[in-house]
């Protein structure tokens, strides 16, 4: 089987002629907007890690359900006021934030895509969304969805595979394991011995590697389900 290339799942990669006959032929289902941030991530983890994650595993999901999939681009700052007292931190303010991730969801409705999935990566992220998905959906009433990739796992599926048995975590076991896995040009392993919090220290790639694949495997099976109408958005009714 050949590779599916970047440019066959990535939008920013297409042309305009190439993205047109793609969608007019009826070959394009669903689109992922990747969303998380660039923050501290401790001494260990470079600070891309979170828009890196998601964005590998939005990518290897759309390779997998290639032809009907594209990713956009990742939206890689996200809500960190949390950590600003950490210099090097990006944030966004909710509002500003919000505005943006909207403004990419209605594009790609405007497309002409039914089924959009934005794919978290970043904890800040989270309760922002939550408190504003109703008022997307009503506005947009299409299959938009929002997940942390991170909620495609469950305990059964991480326990062989995490010392600590908690996900994600804050640069801990499991992101660590993560980036050991996909990019260990990002780990600084001469640091996890250095600072105080010793939990990195538990994650090894071998186990990072098994969960990378189980959670694409579950991010994978959840968006062909949306593509199916097996897993559809309830738009909150207007009162």
């Amino acid at each position: 089987m050949n590779e599916v290339r970047d440019d066959q799942v990535l939008v920013g990669k297409h042309t305009r002629r190439e993205f047109r006959e793609r969608m007019e032929a009826g070959e394009l289902k669903a689109c992922i907007i990747p969303v998380a941030a660039t923050e501290q991530h401790l001494e260990h983890l470079a600070m891309e890690h979170d828009w890196r994650s998601c964005m590998h595993v939005a990518v290897e999901v759309a390779r997998r359900l290639h032809p009907r999939v594209l990713v956009a681009p990742s939206m890689n700052i996200g809500i960190s006021e949390h950590h600003m007292r950490h210099k090097g931190t990006l944030s966004a303010l909710p509002g500003s934030w919000l505005g943006v991730l909207f403004d990419t969801i209605r594009s790609m409705h405007h497309a002409g895509f039914e089924n959009i999935l934005v794919l978290n990566g970043h904890g800040g992220n989270v309760a922002p969304c939550q408190g504003t998905w109703g008022q997307f959906q009503q506005r947009l009433e299409c299959n938009l969805q929002f997940h942390s990739y991170w909620d495609f796992l469950d305990a059964d599926t991480v326990g062989p595979f995490l010392e600590t048995d908690r996900w994600p975590g804050h640069a801990q076991e499991f992101e660590t394991a993560f980036a050991l896995a996909v990019f260990p040009e990002n780990v600084r392993e001469d640091a996890m011995h250095d600072q105080e919090d010793k939990e990195p220290l538990s994650a090894t790639a071998e186990n990072g590697e098994a969960l990378v694949a189980a959670t694409i495997t579950n991010v994978a099976a959840h968006v062909q389900a949306m593509i199916d109408g097996g897993s559809t958005a309830e738009i909150p009714a207007f009162h």
